[in-house]
């Protein structure tokens, strides 16, 4: 479930939300919305309009297109990277017109998993999804060996990335 916390700081037209995304959440925010999540292996996709006034975040855990009664889950990576084209076309924006930034695929385990894990296949997977649809990644911070917290204020900035190493934390 998404959280949508109100802050007090007003902006124009309203007042600026933050949005903390979970495995599978998918948000869309205007400028001077914070949208922000925690990663571990999981692949998380920003995408924006060139000015940065629309940003929309992903929470992807799986990869590929879910089936069945699993059609519109989006922790599958087809069913979220489809829920953010279509909330950026309900507010006017082309989802091949925007940049991306593309963070986490962190393998959670390095000390059982030194070799693929399922970090690097949800990254190739999200990689590959954004190549085939034209969209541009202008950043990434991928692969490694931990989780990630992210930050964004939909605008001009660029989000903000921690990487807490696995190997820090004893794991």
């Amino acid at each position: 479930m998404v959280k949508h916390l109100r802050r007090a700081r007003p902006i124009p037209g309203g007042f600026a939300m933050t949005v903390e995304l979970m495995p599978g959440d998918v948000a869309l925010g205007q400028a001077g919305d914070q949208l922000k999540t925690l990663l571990g292996s999981c692949v998380c996709v920003i995408l924006t309009d060139p000015r940065r006034t629309v940003g929309v975040m992903c929470h992807i855990v799986h990869v590929g297109k879910p089936t069945g009664a699993n059609a519109k889950n989006t922790a599958f990576g087809e069913a979220a990277m489809r829920d953010m084209f279509t909330r950026l076309r309900a507010v006017g924006i082309r989802p091949e017109q925007c940049d991306a930034y593309v963070f986490g695929g962190g393998n959670m385990f390095p000390k059982l998993f030194d070799v693929r894990h399922v970090g690097d296949a949800n990254v190739d997977w999200v990689l590959d999804f954004l190549h085939d649809h034209g969209i541009h990644v202008i950043d990434h911070c991928l692969g490694g060996n931990g989780y990630r917290k992210v930050s964004w204020t939909v605008g001009p900035s660029e989000p903000l990335v921690e990487t807490v190493f696995a190997e820090q934390e004893g794991i």
